[in-house]
């Protein structure tokens, strides 16, 4: 284990600073908060949280490292950070990821910029997951669920000031810094937060460097008017930044380059019948480097090549790099390479409430835009335009105390525009979607039931359109002969709500029709095809708390998914195996303690040369066992020190969803990454 460090900067003396005014004014508030050990939920079928509670493992350095926790949840991994989200087995747009009400969509032709890589969750207030087409509120084609990232407006009754600051140090020189705080009155406010990330390379559990480090940082800003409790007008702005090497790709991220501007507008209690109105606008731009020189030494293209299951050496942005190499003033085939992509992201949203006795309908109308280019001998030329205008309701009636009917529908109008494409070509599609589910409550006891069927079409995203070589049959028209997804999902569950325990299940099974597959040639890891087959998805997750004795706790997460290509008659590709996670937690005054224990299966359904943009199956993976734990002072009402020991027993291991490490770092071709081993961690947190 490398030797922690700490390192002065101002925000870490604003911190400190901010700790010892709080240990001296100790607030009135109490934090009971614990670690997460298999993730709140909700109901079955929605799970909401604070991204700012404390959390095994490691805290979080994205978006994607933070949906780990949630049962149903794995990554394809990208070695220390800006992994890509998979839920219930399902990867890219079939998971709409929202922050503040707008989409922050990546560049990279092979999503090393993933939506979540853009996200530090830790600024956030309130996450909310959607599992399945149960939603038609936030977009279209949202087959696998709606994650949404979400701040809450600071309401002050006086003028004053509140937030949260924390400090967190780690193995392998990793130091994050987070700081969010507010100051108003009854008028208005100011909310400014920020957060800086790093971390070197880590160690496996043999003791084996994984080339992995990153540096990050994100700031925003949002000013606010209050001018009553019924009404909001906000504004916000942010920016970001980093870089990152993967031991599993030919190049690294050199610049994630982030800007974003929004307003909402919000009012409640309008009257009898209309009830709220809200709206928002937003622009969301992503500028993105990678490059092969940056974060290591160049590699040769037929190093590049060799390594079958590396992001970058298989879609047409290496290719495209080479051509640029010269302009970044590296010459020759064997040295560096670069690229510059950048994706603007432009909508809209507006949705009005209206309550009629026992019925409440939500409805309103959304639409985007966003436009990808690449830089080219200094000249920016666009490749793809996107546009969705689309239109929803959501109906809800409360029959009585026990019963409640939800349905909903929605209609898109989608263009999508091919500018690479001799010239240009377009295609247009429209896309209907619609739910119903019932929920019922037991009278005779504390557990409710629900069971919906819902219907969605997704268009093919940018990933599918544009990076693939060929198209179904071996066409070379990718994009004008791969269809839209059609998925129709039945959706199942129960919740019981006892004194001591707690427990749920949630499960689906779904039928998806031109299932978007990707399949790669094993003898030329540059080519790729993207086709449409038919294909069967089914699974659950379930999870249980037992509250022991006043002081201890005890839950359990179990999560499973199972996906067939019909046309083929085999497994769908990557897929994760069966996980189940054991926590065990001990509360006492200001101390607390959690003990995490980890179990995921084999995986032996597989799809050789099978996958997404990202990752494919290119061997079966072994089973692992993980031990982890923490313990949490309550320094004051204010104040916590927690610390923890991740993969406690230095096991080495790989997830299943995984990229083949690089050949230019000395991996051969279906060698997978492996995981960190033994990891120590410490945090300090505050709220003022």
């Amino acid at each position: 284990m490398k030797v922690l460090m700490i390192k002065y900067t101002p925000l870490t003396s604003f911190i400190l600073m901010a700790l010892v005014n709080s240990a001296a004014q100790a607030a009135e508030k109490h934090d009971d908060s614990v670690m997460i050990v298999t993730a709140p939920a909700h109901s079955p079928l929605e799970v909401i949280t604070s991204p700012k509670t404390p959390r095994q493992p490691v805290p979080a350095s994205d978006g994607s490292d933070y949906l780990k926790t949630i049962p149903g949840f794995s990554q394809i991994r990208n070695g220390g950070t800006n992994g890509d989200p998979v839920f219930r087995g399902m990867f890219g747009s079939r998971l709409r990821i929202l922050t503040n009400n707008g989409e922050m969509l990546g560049a990279c032709p092979a999503r090393m910029d993933a939506p979540t890589s853009y996200i530090s969750p830790e600024n956030f207030d309130i996450m909310t997951l959607v599992k399945g087409p149960q939603t038609v509120l936030w977009g279209a084609g949202n087959s696998a669920g709606t994650l949404r990232f979400d701040r809450e407006p600071p309401r002050f009754d006086e003028p004053g000031i509140k937030g949260t600051a924390s400090a967190l140090t780690a193995s392998n020189q990793r130091w994050d810094t987070n700081l969010d705080t507010s100051f108003g009155n009854e008028t208005g406010y100011v909310r400014l937060t920020g957060n800086k990330s790093h971390a070197n390379d880590y160690s496996d559990g043999n003791g084996q460097r994984v080339p992995s480090r990153w540096d990050k940082w994100n700031g925003d800003m949002a000013i606010g008017w209050t001018p009553d409790k019924d009404t909001l007008l906000e504004v916000t702005a942010g920016k970001g930044n980093g870089e990152a090497r993967y031991a599993g790709r030919s190049m690294d991220g050199s610049q994630f380059k982030r800007d974003s501007l929004g307003m909402r507008f919000e009012q409640v209690n309008i009257g009898e019948v209309f009830e709220q109105f809200e709206a928002n606008v937003y622009y969301n731009y992503a500028n993105h480097i990678m490059d092969n020189y940056s974060l290591r030494s160049p590699g040769s293209m037929m190093s590049m090549s060799s390594s079958s299951s590396s992001g970058e050496s298989r879609c047409k942005c290496a290719k495209a790099a080479t051509a640029t190499a010269m302009n970044n003033g590296h010459s020759g085939m064997s040295t560096g390479m670069a690229m510059q992509l950048d994706r603007r992201t432009v909508g809209g949203r507006m949705m009005g409430t209206w309550l009629w006795s026992d019925y409440e309908l939500r409805g309103g109308s959304d639409l985007q835009e966003n436009t990808h280019r690449s830089k080219s001998n200094s000249d920016w030329k666009k490749d793809a335009r996107f546009q969705d205008y689309g239109f929803f309701g959501e109906l809800t009636w409360h029959a009585n105390e026990q019963n409640k009917l939800i349905s909903g529908a929605r209609l898109d109008r989608v263009q999508a525009d091919n500018y690479s494409h001799p010239g240009s070509a377009e295609r247009k599609d429209t896309l209907p979607a619609g739910f119903m589910r019932v929920e019922h409550t037991l009278s005779s006891m504390p557990v409710m039931f629900y069971a919906g069927v819902g219907y969605t079409e997704r268009f093919p995203d940018y990933w599918e359109l544009f990076s693939p070589n060929e198209g179904p049959g071996g066409t070379r028209d990718v994009f004008d002969n791969i269809k839209s997804e059609k998925t129709t999902q039945l959706d199942l569950g129960a919740q019981y709500s006892g004194e001591r325990v707690n427990g749920w299940i949630s499960a689906y099974l779904g039928r998806v029709d031109d299932f978007i597959l990707f399949r790669y040639d094993p003898h030329n890891a540059w080519r790729s095809q993207a086709d449409n087959v038919n294909a069967t998805i089914m699974g659950a997750e379930t999870g249980v708390s037992y509250q022991l004795t006043d002081n201890w706790k005890t839950d359990a997460s179990l999560a499973y998914s199972w996906g067939k290509n019909r046309t083929d008659n085999q497994p769908l590709p990557q897929i994760p195996p069966l996980e189940t996670r054991f926590g065990l937690t001990w509360e006492k005054g200001n101390w607390s303690s959690t003990g995490l224990l980890r179990i995921v299966s084999s995986q032996h359904r597989i799809a050789l040369n099978e996958g997404n943009v990202v990752g494919k199956d290119f061997s079966s993976s072994a089973g692992f066992t993980l031990f982890s734990a923490n313990a949490t002072y309550r320094i004051n009402s204010a104040v916590n020190l927690s610390a923890g020991v991740d993969n406690l027993f230095n096991k080495t291991y790989s997830e299943h969803l995984n990229l083949a490490g690089n050949s230019s770092f000395g991996y051969s071709a279906k060698t997978s990454v492996n995981e960190p081993g033994r990891t120590f961690w410490g945090k300090l947190s505050m709220t003022f």
